[in-house]
């Protein structure tokens, strides 16, 4: 490789000679001299500020590099030391996709569901839809075994790619366009972070409402999730790997107290199960899994690819998805069945929602039975570490500039975002979450049937057509109409598809809300001419 047009420059009271390069590399590319083949700067000869303002730069086609303790500030090594993750959104290259315990990839999906957050999720099929016990069973059982296959497909590609969910989804929405799918990606999660923190601060409440509020609760759970968000993808799969015995045990217990009520099911309005029900709260169903599709590379990026099947990492995120979820989503059905049948549950459900529920199943067991709903509250810490980290990764994305802002600083925002509005959410509780879980299937579905399409069909299942070197170079990636089109000719067919306390569309009023089946089926049916077409006229995928 060839240099001309050698000059020389001052930084930092230091001397630097600046060099053009002449071939290799495109006209005009600016480079100091001395600086290693990703174009970052030699740190040993730089001073602190310009060392801190390398180490933040983000150069196009960068990818995540350890770099040796002593080219570090003691302050910063001393945090990596600690646990606390150094990368955020740059791709993971093969080298640094070391780990092969790949049995985090169950416990990490495993730990996140068996919460009580499923219980208040299934007892919205008995509350609110109106099903029997029966029929919300088979309705969860069903769309539990469907709507999990797409976010276990999708993990997938972390590993074989190391690049963030998020940041695949530039392959497909591009560069600036992936803003759209990125925000309300942030959003769904920062909403299920949210939810959980209501259920638990109503647990911890219900220990005593005289003098511990519900918004104590959600303060002291999201001070916990805090904790282990912020120091990263180690942390959260420790976390993961063995939290879910107490919460596992906890769970146990609640259900033998509770459970000698739980055949005083309440007799349902409508003798038969309507068409509109089951799907209405299928529907529901598939929001609580559908949208994991947005964030489930994110931990698995640095497992390796290498002497291990993708089926058996498919399976292994797959029942991590479905075995905690299904029971618990169950019992929930049953406990909202039997809470109008039950005059003592049904005034503490009014006090404290669930958490009062809880406390009442677990009167039987005394003061030990207050410690076990310390446990139950502290369940939902795993689900919303992960939500609060994913998030702080999505909003790296949302500008260039942020990108160079470790990911601790969003960890931070993100907490101080999702404690008022969960203290906001606590008031109108049941309708908040039927909502939410509605509305996030509907967006989830378009984005789950663009990745899917992109990598099955137009990139032929292999991975490495997805190169590191332009997760971040708009004018290599695509540009994103065929994904956002796609998507919005769904609109076309979501929106009367809808059924929402809110609005109900005239589809939905016959069928039910089938806004998610429109999503996922009318955005395949587009995106495949509308990709065809816009990789003919780009010229590259």
């Amino acid at each position: 490789m060839g240099f001309a047009d050698s000059t020389n420059v001052t930084m930092n009271n230091e001397s630097y000679d600046l060099e053009k390069q002449s071939s290799g590399a495109e006209p005009g590319l600016v480079k100091l001299k001395g600086i290693d083949s990703q174009g970052k700067y030699n740190r040993r000869h730089l001073n602190v500020p310009a060392k801190l303002i390398s180490k933040l730069t983000v150069e196009e086609g960068e990818v995540y590099e350890v770099d040796p303790a002593e080219n570090n500030p003691r302050w910063y090594q001393n945090l990596l030391d600690a646990g606390v993750e150094e990368n955020g959104i740059k791709p993971v290259p093969i080298e640094q996709r070391t780990s092969t315990q790949y049995n985090e990839l169950f416990t990490v999906f495993f730990t996140c569901l068996l919460t009580i957050l499923a219980i208040p999720t299934g007892m919205l099929a008995t509350l609110e839809f109106g099903l029997d016990l029966r029929d919300a069973s088979l309705v969860i059982l069903f769309f539990s075994l469907l709507c999990c296959i797409p976010p276990a497909f999708m993990g997938i590609a972390g590993m074989e790619t190391g690049l963030r969910q998020i940041v695949q989804a530039r392959y497909s929405f591009g560069l600036c366009l992936v803003t759209i799918p990125l925000l309300l990606n942030a959003a769904t999660m920062t909403g299920f972070a949210l939810s959980a923190a209501v259920v638990a601060g109503q647990v911890i409440s219900s220990l005593n409402t005289d003098r511990v509020s519900v918004n104590v609760g959600i303060l002291v759970i999201c001070l916990a999730s805090f904790g282990v968000s912020l120091l990263g993808f180690r942390a959260l799969h420790f976390w993961e790997r063995w939290t879910w015995i107490p919460a596992l045990i906890a769970l146990v217990i609640t259900a033998g107290c509770g459970g000698k009520h739980l055949y005083l099911q309440s007799e349902v309005v409508s003798p038969s199960t309507t068409p509109s029900q089951v799907m209405s709260y299928g529907g529901l169903i598939a929001g609580y899994f559908i949208t994991f599709g947005g964030t489930v590379s994110d931990y698995s990026v640095y497992h390796n690819p290498k002497g291990v099947s993708k089926f058996k990492v498919f399976m292994y995120m797959y029942l991590g998805f479905i075995i905690p979820s299904v029971p618990l989503l169950i019992l929930g059905a049953a406990i909202g069945g039997a809470v109008p049948s039950i005059p003592t549950w049904s005034a503490a459900y009014a006090v404290t929602g669930i958490g009062g529920v809880m406390r009442e199943m677990l009167s039987p067991a005394g003061g030990f039975g207050n410690f076990v709903l310390i446990v139950l509250a502290l369940t939902v810490v795993g689900t919303n570490a992960i939500s609060v980290y994913s998030v702080a990764l999505n909003l790296q994305m949302l500008l260039p500039f942020f990108a160079r802002i470790h990911r601790v600083v969003f960890v931070v925002v993100t907490i101080a975002v999702i404690i008022p509005f969960a203290m906001r959410a606590a008031a109108e509780w049941q309708e908040s979450l039927m909502n939410f879980l509605a509305v996030i299937g509907y967006w989830a579905g378009c984005f789950d049937a663009v990745l899917i399409l992109e990598l099955a069909v137009f990139r032929k299942m292999d991975y490495e057509t997805y190169e590191n070197a332009i997760w971040n170079v708009g004018r290599k990636l695509p540009p994103g109409f065929a994904a956002m089109g796609a998507s919005l000719m769904s609109m076309g067919l979501v929106i009367p598809g809808m059924g929402e306390p809110w609005y109900t569309g005239p589809i939905a009023e016959t069928t039910g809300d089938i806004g998610f089946l429109m999503a996922l089926a009318v955005t395949s049916i587009f995106y495949l001419p509308f990709r065809w077409l816009e990789i003919r006229w780009t010229g590259h995928l």
